[in-house]
């Protein structure tokens, strides 16, 4: 158990990092900051130069590998840290120095428990990316195909044990100071912090979401997910299918090459829905350094470390949100907030909607290039202070990620509306999941369902009572029981009285 006075001492050095690039101004100036919080960033920024621009990205990469990764976590909370800083914080993208071949050679070796020419035939020792966690190299394996190999970096899972330590430390004494940093629930964004951390320092857990993330995306043939090398794959070194491509940031080269700018956002935004509201699994890291356009015109993706998962009737919800946004239906759009418990049942739903239709109508008015989604997003979660809504950091990460999509296909294509492009798949979605066909198709699979569990629930019967008659013996009558307090012959005289006066009952009714 580390003592509460290393956490501070750790939360006040990474403070002096953040105070120096400006990133703690505004923490101080935010009226909910709890006073405590607001001291501690005081007592960081003395004596350091402030510039006049915060870099929330720069800050972050200064700190470190952990504190790189929990940047693009805040990244996904602008209710927490504000627009501006979630927005910068978009920029981190894992740029760090890579490690001498030397000591990756090492790392491999150590982790197949043999030498590396007896698993790839070739690997170039520089690497082709560096980032937090991992440094990637292309590769031949032994039979001739050509692969990427990740490499996890040695010591990181101990450094990322340590900060995450502190970090869940500092979240409870925030969130046990109430108000304002209560409602936000620091302590679950760490835990969430932590579960996605375990999944990327486990790269057959990553190994697993590529593909699982393949199966789901069949129906989109425009989407690519490169195959996974799992003779190859353990905990600490991933092999997948090498992708030959251009980065979709690099516009000049897509142009240069003959691309269809225009087709790759639509596809994009196509693949994203399909992931996120079709399939409710979807790639939660579509930055552009992830995204290549290949030479027939697909797109593929990489570094499935942070995935997002939605149930079917989240993700019900989310499509008529969406929907009742594009159409202007804010009534219906504030029925679903009460209905899914994401606004408490005291707050008027009339009112919600006039919040609603505040943040929706001034988009609506606005020419095609100048609508946003994120905009629009960034709009509703301004209004859950007043409605005391709690964080859905499901929803949050679908949020950051859609943000990040609209900006990848804006680069694209400058004058793309991700409304106009999304409503035929919403649209579609919706009838196929709510409408009349659906309906019906779901009573017959819930009815076919319960048949099947027939002989099931009969067997149980039999065990339960396992008589020949398939009925429990009667039980002793209470009467009876009361009556027969002496022996047997009262019981005997009972009986004979209670049968004559039976037979006299029966003559009576047949005369």
């Amino acid at each position: 158990m580390t003592a509460p006075a290393i956490h501070l001492f750790r939360l006040l050095r990474w403070g002096r990092i953040l105070a120096r690039h400006g990133a703690l101004r505004g923490i101080e100036r935010d009226p909910n900051t709890p006073g405590p919080v607001r001291r501690i960033a005081r007592i960081a920024r003395l004596g350091a130069r402030v510039p006049a621009v915060p870099a929330y990205a720069d800050a972050f990469q200064a700190i470190g590998p952990a504190a790189i990764k929990l940047g693009q976590t805040l990244a996904t909370r602008p209710d927490l840290v504000g627009e501006e800083a979630a927005h910068d914080l978009l920029r981190l993208q894992d740029a760090l120095p890579p490690l001498p071949f030397a000591v990756i050679r090492q790392r491999i070796e150590a982790s197949y428990g043999r030498p590396l020419e007896t698993v790839f035939a070739s690997i170039e020792e520089e690497p082709v990316g560096a980032a937090s966690i991992a440094q990637v190299h292309r590769a031949v394996t032994t039979d001739g195909r050509d692969v990427a190999v990740k490499v996890l970096r040695p010591g990181i899972e101990t450094e990322f044990a340590r900060a995450i330590e502190t970090y869940e430390w500092a979240a409870a004494q925030v969130e046990g100071m109430g108000g304002e940093a209560a409602r936000l629930r620091p302590r679950l964004i760490i835990e969430h912090f932590k579960r996605w951390t375990a999944r990327e320092l486990d790269f057959r857990r990553e190994a697993a979401s590529a593909s699982e993330l393949a199966e789901g995306m069949t129906a989109e043939p425009d989407f690519v997910v490169p195959q996974i090398d799992w003779q190859r794959t353990t905990g600490k070194v991933l092999t997948l299918e090498w992708i030959d491509g251009i980065k979709l940031s690099n516009r000049t080269a897509l142009l240069a090459a003959g691309h269809d700018t225009a087709a790759l956002a639509e596809k994009l935004i196509r693949a994203f829905l399909r992931q996120a509201i079709a399939d409710g699994f979807f790639h939660a890291d579509m930055h552009q350094g992830n995204l290549f356009a290949l030479a027939d015109g697909r797109i593929a993706a990489i570094d499935f470390g942070i995935m997002g998962r939605i149930d079917r009737r989240a993700r019900v919800w989310l499509a008529e949100i969406l929907y009742g946004l594009i159409t202007g239906n804010y009534k219906r759009v504030a029925e679903i907030h009460f209905e899914a418990g994401y606004v408490p049942a005291h707050h008027n739903v009339a009112e919600f909607a006039t919040a609603l239709r505040a943040v929706g109508e001034p988009m609506r008015g606005l020419p095609v290039k100048e609508m946003s989604v994120g905009g629009m997003l960034d709009g509703l979660f301004n209004i859950t202070r007043d409605f005391d809504m709690q964080t859905q950091p499901h929803l949050l990460l679908l949020q950051k990620t859609m943000v990040m999509v609209e900006g990848v296909a804006r680069t694209l294509d400058p004058d793309i509306n991700l409304w106009e492009t999304s409503a035929p798949f919403v649209r579609e979605w919706i009838r196929t999941e709510l409408g009349p066909e659906a309906a019906i198709a779901d009573r017959l699979i819930t009815d076919l369902r319960t048949f099947a569990r027939l002989p099931e629930l009969i067997r149980n019967i039999e065990l339960r009572y396992p008589t020949p008659g398939g009925a429990p013996p009667a039980p002793p009558l209470k009467e009876i029981q009361v009556v027969r307090v002496g022996g047997g012959w009262r019981y005997a005289l009972v009986a004979m009285v209670s049968g004559a006066f039976g037979v006299a009952a029966a003559v009576l009714l047949l005369s």
